[in-house]
Parts: C-alpha cells; structure tokens; sequence
C-alpha cells in the first residue's frame, strides 16, 4: 500500500512493504501543473495574444513557464507579448524567443533617426534640456546611456526608441536624475546663465535646445554641440559662474569635429 498527503509544502509517502513502516518525501514537493491547467494556461495566452501585431507569435505551455516564439514588425510588440503573457493568471515566467522581424536598417541610419526623433522628445513638458542621451547601435542593437530629468523622460525615451522599425533589442544603461528641489533651482540658474549670454542666445531658438544641463547633487554637465570653441568655452564659465554649483563638466562638442578633440 501506498498513499500521499500534504504536510505543508511537502508531499509525504507512507509505505508498508514486507511488514515495515517506510515513510519519505516526495523529491521537490510541489504538484506538478495538471493537464487541464496548461490547457486553460495557453488558451488564456492565445486570448491574450489575439492582435494582428501578434500574428506570427506562438505560445507553449512549458512546466510553469510560457514559451514565446515567431516574429514581430518592432521590439514594442515583442515587449507588449511579453507584459501581455505575464500578466494571465497561472503564469510563472516567460521565456520570450520572438525574433523582432521589420525592415534592416543601416546602423549610420538607424542612429540618426533616433537622434531626431530623442532631441525632440518631450519638448512641451520643460525638461529637454535637462536630458542628455546618448545613443549606440550596433546591427540593430541600440545601447541608450547618459541621465534624464525623471522616469517619464526615461519612459518616454524607450518607448520611442521601441515603436521605431529597425530595432531589434534595446540596452537600456539610462540613468535618472535623484529628486532635489536644490538641483531643479541650479538647472534654472544654469539655464539663464548659459542661455542669457547674448552670444549663446541663438541656442535658445530651436526648442530642443543643443545645449543640454545635466544636475545631480550640485553637479553640472554640459552637452551637446556647439558652433565654436568659443561658446563651448563661454557656456562653461556661465556655467561655473551660477552659486550653489559645485563642478561644472564641459562636455560640449564643436560641430564637425570628432570627439575629445
């Protein structure tokens, strides 16, 4: 004879042979998921899935993890298929295996595009010029680095960067300025400093502002591009000149030179 019960978390076996007493634990002691379950699991999955951007996405049931595969147009949908999937009851992980199929792009291409579509971003909301982002790609790879004003503008940032054709993962190394009501008074005291020089006051005309101000615990760095030496050189002392300031990073770059030149 032969028989289980439950004792706790632990699944106990009591066996009588040859006139002995034997009793032992299930190894694992977790009830492993019934038929039926996987059946309703996927089924939940398909519903789940059922959008035309999740076509040629398939799922599988696989111990307590859903297997996602196929392709999709953008790496939006392959991160909507995987938030959709997590959240149906019974799910425990999901191994998402969907390949981001859509149109390749240049990586030159590509970089470009997402600089446009990022320097523009959030404009309207009075926090793009304290966002300084920067951008990698590498055979459809976008790496995002540098710091944003707060986590909307990070958000926002890869969102964009996910809805656009042509990528296919995203490394996201984007770091969040801390809230400080002592940082947000030195951005605006930078701001007019830098951008109330009669000489830099051309920067101010476009809205994305070129000359972005990054704060963190009374820190500043500078970036972007600039036309000249001159005004890379004049934005820094504006920039060293505001109180409460404690280091000022000048790390605006002259148009139509390299990096660190």
């Amino acid at each position: 004879m032969f028989m289980f019960r439950k004792e706790g978390l632990l699944s106990v076996g009591i066996a009588v042979i040859g006139g002995f007493l034997m009793l032992g634990v299930v190894p694992g002691g977790v009830r492993p998921a019934r038929a039926e379950d996987a059946a309703r699991i996927e089924a939940d999955v398909h519903k789940a899935l059922d959008n035309k951007k999740f076509q040629n996405v398939t799922s599988t049931v696989s111990g307590p993890e859903v297997v996602l595969a196929g392709t999709v147009d953008t790496y939006a949908a392959k991160e909507d298929a995987d938030n959709r999937t997590h959240h149906v009851k019974g799910v425990k992980g999901v191994d998402n295996e969907i390949v981001v199929n859509g149109p390749r792009v240049e990586d030159t291409v590509l970089r470009d595009q997402l600089s446009k579509k990022l320097a523009y971003d959030r404009v309207g909301y009075g926090t793009t010029p304290f966002n300084a982002i920067t951008i990698g790609v590498q055979d459809g790879v976008v790496t995002l680095g540098g710091t944003v004003y707060g986590p909307p503008d990070k958000d926002s940032a890869l969102s964009l960067v996910a809805n656009t054709p042509g990528v296919k993962d995203i490394v996201d190394n984007l770091d969040v300025a801390p809230l400080s009501p002592m940082d947000d008074e030195i951005r605006i005291r930078v701001a007019n400093a830098v951008y109330g020089a009669p000489q830099l006051q051309q920067y101010a005309l476009n809205p994305v502002k070129p000359i972005r101000i990054v704060v963190v615990n009374g820190n500043v760095t500078l970036a972007g591009v600039v036309d000249s030496k001159m005004d890379r050189d004049l934005a820094g002392m504006r920039a060293n000149s505001v109180p409460g300031v404690f280091k000022v990073v000048n790390d605006l770059q002259i148009a139509g030179q390299q990096p660190g030149h």
